[in-house]
């Protein structure tokens, strides 16, 4: 497989491309003025607690106050922990130990915490929309093969590290290495590392934790810690190599960066590290500009003639399959089923492209045959498996549904690069010309029965007035002699279709 990174820096914005064989799989995009804020640690100040939610609202310095829930709480138990990997598993029959945190069963919020109370607290979901940073208390520090974590006395392993030998082995490595002081999570990168790369790694972690303990000190309540890095040397730190054949990065200084973290820690990527100073831009070269404007479509096409159609809301996001111009060469049962196969595939790729998350409904086709919907659904766990966000999915339902959660820690394509439509307000919908055009003549009636004016001017857009002095002028002609007054009309280029202003003269 020809698989490529590629980094387009600009001094306001850097955009990471992860591109396998020739087809855009991954994008993360990162703004001066709204950088990424998960793994920063922050001083914060309990400002409200919640006995109801079992939760608090903690003030770190941002727009809104942080969530922080009773299970983020030191001295409660600490959930999985993901960092570019799939979730850890801490059970002891999957060899990583147990949980590992000294804390009792999830307890009471109020009897934890109280207004007032200053805490370290570190974010593991960006600010989303309407709502605030998620945080925990349970703080950790990563590098490319180790996670540690100050609040766990044991020794996790990523999920996706699969054979029971090497887990065995990587365990045992750090167990040796380890003071027993905290607790370690071993990384997907890991996998085959030697046992002087395990101890570079943890020496720089534990130098790394004393620097943040020290800031801590030093810093006052709602501001930051500790920065987590920038999204070129976080990428390279979190990335499995193994899969990555090239890095081309558009800016020397990045460049030189990106070669100076490598030639640290990750020598064997020195060779695939290349600046690229072409004149044509770096994402045109796998037609990546024009993949992310798709990814902001509602409707993506299938190579076979189907289409999905996929809406993101408040709530959930929904995917719709439908066949289209697919019409098979067999019967309607195979059309049906491969056009679900083929859909599979395409709506893993646009979740993680568009990095969608939380509730997920998928609208299969509907299915006769029972072997073709187990078929569907095996080959929706096999992609699934393949994702790095945490996620699960139901069997398929009698309506043809699978229910899907997929973990978010930051915004989605379309948040961070579009906003809503001011004029239907996110609806995707805005009244007719024709609807505006009545909503008018009810003010002027409603306005004329409160006041005695000599006449009223109405402003509105283009195609609104055009409608009144075409197909409405024979109202207008009645409402005039009705109110027994005149009806002027002028044109707002800048008014969108529902805005408008009666104005007594």
């Amino acid at each position: 497989m020809n698989n490529e990174l590629l980094i387009n820096v600009t001094p306001s914005e850097t955009r990471v491309a992860y591109v396998e064989n020739g087809l855009l799989q991954d994008v993360f995009i990162e703004r001066s003025g709204r950088k990424s804020l998960v793994s920063n640690i922050y001083k914060g100040k309990v400002v409200r607690v919640l006995p109801g939610m079992q939760a608090a609202f903690v003030e770190v310095g941002l727009d809104r106050t942080a969530f922080l829930h009773v299970s983020d709480v030191a001295g409660a138990p600490a959930r999985g922990y993901v960092n570019g990997d799939m979730e850890v598993d801490s059970s002891p029959e999957k060899n990583s130990g147990n949980s590992g945190n000294n804390g009792t069963a999830e307890g009471d919020i109020a009897a934890l915490l109280k207004e007032g109370d200053e805490i370290l607290v570190q974010v593991t979901k960006d600010p989303i929309g309407t709502k605030g940073a998620r945080l925990t208390m349970h703080l950790s520090v990563a590098s490319r093969f180790l996670v540690y974590m100050e609040n766990m006395d044991t020794i996790g392993i990523s999920q996706r590290i699969e054979g029971d030998e090497e887990r065995e082995r990587l365990r045992e490595l750090v167990r040796e290495e380890s003071d027993g002081v905290g607790g370690y999570i071993v990384r997907t990168a890991a996998e085959g590392a030697s046992a002087e790369q395990l101890r570079a790694d943890m020496d720089f972690l534990q130098r790394l934790w004393r620097s943040v303990q020290r800031q801590a000190k030093d810093t006052a309540v709602s501001n930051v810690v500790h920065e987590d890095l920038h999204l070129v040397v976080r990428t390279i730190r979190d990335m499995t190599w193994t899969q990555v054949n090239k890095i081309r990065i558009d800016s020397r200084e990045a460049y030189i960066a990106a070669g100076e973290v490598a030639k640290k820690f990750i020598p064997e990527l020195l060779s695939r590290i290349e600046y690229y100073p072409g004149e044509r831009p770096i994402f045109d070269l796998y037609s990546v500009e024009d993949e992310i404007q798709r990814a902001l479509n509602r409707r993506v096409p299938l190579k076979s003639g189907g289409y999905l159609i996929i809406e993101q809301t408040e709530a959930m996001v929904t995917i719709d399959i439908n066949t289209g111009a697919y019409v098979g060469s067999r019967n309607l049962e195979e059309t049906i089923y491969k056009t679900n196969l083929e859909a599979v595939h395409t709506l893993m790729r646009q979740l993680r492209l568009r990095n969608l998350g939380g509730i997920i409904i998928i609208d299969f086709i509907d299915m006769e045959e029972e072997e073709h919907k187990r078929q569907v659904l095996r080959a929706l766990e096999k992609a699934v498996a393949l994702d790095t966000a945490k996620t699960a999915i139901t069997e398929v339902s009698p309506l043809g549904l699978v229910e899907m959660s997929r973990k978010r820690t930051r915004e989605s394509l379309s948040q961070l690069l579009c906003e809503s439509c001011p004029s239907c307000d996110g609806r995707g919908t805005v009244k007719t010309a024709k609807t505006v055009c009545y909503e008018i003549l009810r003010d002027i009636l409603r306005e004329a029965r409160q006041y005695d004016v000599k006449q009223y001017l109405v402003l509105a857009a283009r195609e609104v007035v055009e409608l009144f002095e075409d197909e409405e002028a024979a109202s207008i002609a009645d409402l005039e002699e009705f109110i027994g007054k005149p009806i002027r009309f002028q044109t707002e280029p800048l008014y969108f279709r529902d805005q408008f202003d009666v104005v007594l003269m």
